[in-house]
């Protein structure tokens, strides 16, 4: 069983001064209760911001086919614009420099087809974290100014990032903008993210997010609508000439999708047990939105079973990540004596998720193999059997096992959602995940945390369908331990460096690049032999796109692996993860302690990548 460990980073607690006109809450955040707001200002932000996001005086003012003033504010290329694989993130006073938000949204309106946009519909939506209100009204008079015909956008600016994609699918739009760092920590000293998802509700292509790049090198203007800040505390319509904002239920689309996926009675007669208990852990992030009117209202749960259920700006001054680090108030109640039988925890924006049993933890990699085995008789969505399953390179090759036995096609793709996204279009794919505690299906275009949340749920309830009171229930670490003894136990941890300084991280890949390229099948690495050494490729199969370095791998003879890879979704310096896997067979070994059974492999890998001597590390940051 794998633990995390917290080595070398803490987070000194922000300290949030009150906008004007908002309430004081009792705690030193800022409370995102979808019950009361006011209102945001932009007009007074200069009294409480740094700068204003307009600095530049406009050019031009003139009336366009909305019927509303748009002005065009004059500006010059921010540097530091590309990217990444989730969207742009950086430190919020980056964002709140002058025009640094408003550049970027305005070049993704430069990089889109008239057609794709003009007079059409987006959906606006955010986890809640600090800054998302300001950015709200930046990127409504954006739109407005560019001809965009209508915004959806929750209650409050808040929206998770799966309801977000259900939204858009739903209501036909041509796409939507996602506010969120997602598992960032947030806060004026923290971090803050913006991304695009096209009409599908998938994650921009990169052959968008490239243009995005490329326009904000040179941009020298910005439409902006001359209208008002829209009221974003009360459900309904605002319009100005042809242009209107609908203030919408976060929740209610989103909910009405999951009651198609899955049996909520089924659910709710495990939850109604008096034999059974559980706890989901929202981390005072956007799904404490979710959790009550799903959890408890719809399934009958105790709303005691609901823990940090408020979203607040800065995330209860924690770090919104569902790991074993991160979520270590969870991890405790479950390992406590006499813990619930059930526990689950999502991230900043809801698009991942953690599981726990009663003194048991399961690893992203087994968990969506594990929805895979059981999704065909524990879910109606899947009642005809999946369509195929896929996961990213770096996770372990569990689901790659389950694929086989299912006869069903699997596919292997970069880390990065948007590419399961092709895949789900073209009816090829229904169930994948990523070790990065993101699991999902093709009933939206994103990772769903509560998706995956209901899924265990649905399985565990199937499965103790039949029990009468005082039989014993059948438990989470039944499930796993039966799924390994019949598919094997792929072992599977990831080390986690975080906010390495950029060159040494980045001459690390180049030093482990240049390895690969002597490195040859039968090379002995102790008592490994290498079957392939790549930087890991990835050509599209219904497109035919390639994306290269996608990661380094050393694949041997026993089907064991180390990946080694910079991650895209920190907001400062380089995380490097170093991903190690073996396979199992033997049943009489599948309950060592995975940090046990892998160590020969883990010294290897840092002992290959010479990962001191480049960034001076002598600890990770999190081990998962």
């Amino acid at each position: 069983m794998a633990f995390c460990v917290r080595a070398d980073i803490a987070l000194p607690s922000p300290i949030l001064t009150p906008w004007p006109n908002h309430p004081a809450l009792s705690h030193p955040a800022r409370s995102l209760s979808l019950s009361s707001r006011n209102p945001p200002r932009a007009a007074s932000l200069s009294s409480v911001r740094a700068s204003s996001p307009f600095a530049s005086s406009p050019t031009a003012t003139a009336t366009d086919a909305q019927g509303i003033s748009v002005k065009s504010v004059s500006t010059k290329p921010i540097e530091g614009q590309k990217t990444g694989t989730s969207g742009l993130r950086k430190k919020v006073k980056v964002f709140m420099e002058d025009n640094y938000l408003a550049n970027w949204i305005q070049a993704l309106f430069n990089s889109l087809a008239p057609e794709d946009f003009k007079n059409g519909v987006l959906v606006l939506g955010g986890d809640g974290r600090y800054f998302n209100q300001e950015a709200s009204q930046i990127i409504i008079k954006i739109a407005a100014g560019n001809g965009v015909g209508k915004i959806l956008v929750g209650k409050d600016g808040i929206m998770s990032t799966p309801a977000v994609s259900a939204v858009i699918r739903k209501r036909k739009a041509n796409g939507g903008f996602i506010m969120s760092a997602s598992h960032n920590p947030g806060g004026p000293e923290y971090d803050w993210g913006i991304k695009f998802n096209y009409s599908s509700g998938q994650p921009a292509p990169e052959s968008i997010t490239d243009k995005i790049y490329g326009n904000t090198l040179s941009i020298s203007e910005i439409k902006m609508a001359e209208i008002p800040d829209i009221d974003l505390s009360s459900l309904g319509v605002t319009k100005y000439g042809n242009f209107s904002v609908e203030v919408v239920d976060p929740v209610s689309d989103y909910l009405e999708l999951m009651e198609n996926v899955f049996d909520f009675s089924l659910i709710r007669s495990l939850i109604s047990r008096p034999d059974f208990r559980f706890i989901f852990d929202a981390m005072h992030a956007v799904t404490g939105a979710y959790a009550k009117p799903i959890f408890v209202d719809k399934l009958g749960a105790s709303p005691d079973y609901i823990s940090n259920g408020v979203p607040l700006e800065d995330f209860g001054h924690g770090h919104p990540d569902p790991n074993l680090t991160y979520a270590k108030d969870l991890v405790n109640i479950m390992f406590g004596e006499n813990g619930p039988d059930f526990g689950a925890a999502s991230d900043g924006d809801g698009d991942r998720n953690m599981i726990l049993g009663r003194g048991f933890f399961v690893t992203p990699s087994d968990s969506v193999a594990m929805i895979a085995a059981n999704a065909q008789e524990a879910i109606p969505y899947f009642q005809s059997g999946p369509k195929g399953l896929a996961r990213s390179m770096p996770t372990s090759g569990a689901l790659d096992r389950v694929a086989q036995k299912l006869n069903l096609p699997f596919f292997e793709v970069p880390t990065g959602w948007k590419f399961f996204g092709n895949l789900m279009d073209a009816g090829k794919l229904s169930i994948c995940g990523e070790e990065s505690f993101g699991t999902g299906s093709d009933h939206i275009r994103e990772k769903d945390g509560i998706w995956a949340v209901l899924a265990w749920l649905s399985i565990i309830a199937y499965r103790n369908k039949d029990k009468k009171p005082g039989e014993k229930l059948v438990s989470v670490s039944d499930v796993v331990k039966e799924h390994w003894a019949t598919y094997g136990r792929n072992f599977f941890s990831r080390y986690d460096y975080e906010e390495c300084e950029s060159e040494g991280a980045n001459k690390m890949i180049e030093y482990l690049r240049d390895l690969v390229s002597t490195s040859k099948a039968g090379d002995k690495h102790g008592d490994y032999v290498l079957q392939l050494a790549d930087d890991f490729t990835y050509t599209d199969p219904v497109d035919g796109s390639v994306v290269s370095k996608q990661g380094v791998r050393f694949v041997f003879s026993d089907g064991s692996r180390i990946i080694f890879r910079l991650s895209g979704t920190g907001s400062a310096g380089a995380t490097v993860r170093i991903y190690i896997e073996q396979f199992e067979p033997d049943v009489s070994k599948h309950e060592m302690d995975a940090q046990t059974a892998l160590k020969p492999l883990i010294d290897l890998a840092l002992s290959l990548s010479k990962l001191k001597d480049f960034t001076g590390r002598e600890k990770p940051t999190v081990i998962t």
